[in-house]
């Protein structure tokens, strides 16, 4: 059963949090004591976040500079995979154009389809910018769109080369991303909802926000959606604040606008813990004002949060 179609068989608003596959070195017990903490609030499903490798440049002995390729994170298809076997909670893993080249993708498609795991969440991702110049349009997506039209080939039972095959017994559904305030790349709102539209039309069948903290973002960013013929489920992504330098921090990284009377309670923390606090009660009010708007599902980032989302989920659902 689809992301959707889960969504779409309850009544109220769902659960769903994403986690961070654990550094290398660690194993799956990092992941399960996350997923331990938050399971007793039924969470219809789990995201797994993806990070391309990262580059690094050594001086060698001669004085040249050798390129190193540093993988820090386990798949995350082996972590879908895992969570999906031992809780039985469809995972989501995030399938990214940047960094992973096109042939790596259809590999990745392979090996979820033969573990079941048939939801994704398709992503642009953050550029290498060490690389940025470097980008082969041959070898890697450069837009979500192209990442699209690959799966919905895969589906189709088409590969890379042209080549047909048979085609997969339960087909891939798949979510994507949108900002209630705006891509950072975008050069406006409207032409950031085209896109949207743009990636609906070509079969994705949910979107989940990025992080915000003002409800009155996201409801216009639903109410313009929906005048552009956007019927698809958009669904709220919640970030509770846990440190102190986040109040710069978070508008700076992910260009979310804090709220005014949220950031003077933040201003007046002296802790982590304090801000912490405030950020719980904030995303509480936050998720219940949501709720009451009928919001299919709240998902939870929670990376250094999830005792924040504990808190929070305990409070709400």
């Amino acid at each position: 059963m689809s992301i959707v179609n889960l969504l779409n068989d309850i009544s109220k608003t769902a659960f769903s949090f994403e986690i961070l596959p654990p550094l290398k070195g660690n194993n799956f017990s990092k992941v399960c004591a996350i997923i331990d903490k938050l399971r007793d609030f039924d969470p219809k499903y789990i995201n797994i976040t993806t990070h391309h490798s990262e580059i690094i440049y050594k001086e060698n002995e001669d004085g040249l500079l050798k390129k190193i390729n540093i993988r820090k994170r386990p798949g995350t298809v082996a972590i879908a995979g895992a969570i999906q076997n031992t809780y039985g909670i469809p995972a989501v893993p995030h399938i990214i154009c940047k960094g992973f080249t096109k042939s790596e993708t259809e590999y990745a498609l392979i090996d979820l389809q033969y573990l079941g795991v048939t939801d994704l969440l398709l992503l642009r991702g953050d550029a290498n910018k060490r690389e940025k110049d470097q980008f082969d349009s041959d070898k890697s997506h450069e837009h979500t769109t192209g990442l699209i039209e690959q799966v919905n080939n895969y589906n189709q039972g088409i590969d890379l080369e042209g080549n047909t095959f048979e085609q997969p017994e339960v087909p891939f559904s798949f979510g994507v991303a949108c900002y209630p305030e705006k891509h950072e790349e975008a050069p406006n709102m409207d032409s950031d909802i085209a896109f949207l539209k743009q990636k609906i039309a070509l079969g994705a069948e949910y979107a989940v926000t990025q992080m915000f903290f003002d409800n009155r973002k996201y409801f216009e960013f639903i109410d313009r959606c929906r005048k552009e013929g956007i019927t698809a489920p958009i669904i709220p992504g919640i970030k509770p604040i846990v440190f102190l330098n986040q109040l710069t921090v978070l508008p700076k990284v992910f260009r979310s606008d804090l709220p005014e009377s949220l950031a003077n309670e933040l201003r007046k923390c002296k802790t982590d813990e304090e801000a912490g606090q405030v950020g719980v009660e904030w995303c509480i009010e936050q998720c219940k004002e949501l709720i009451s708007a009928g919001v299919p599902s709240l998902h939870f980032y929670t990376l250094m949060a999830s005792d924040s989302v504990k808190k929070i989920a305990k409070a709400i659902y």
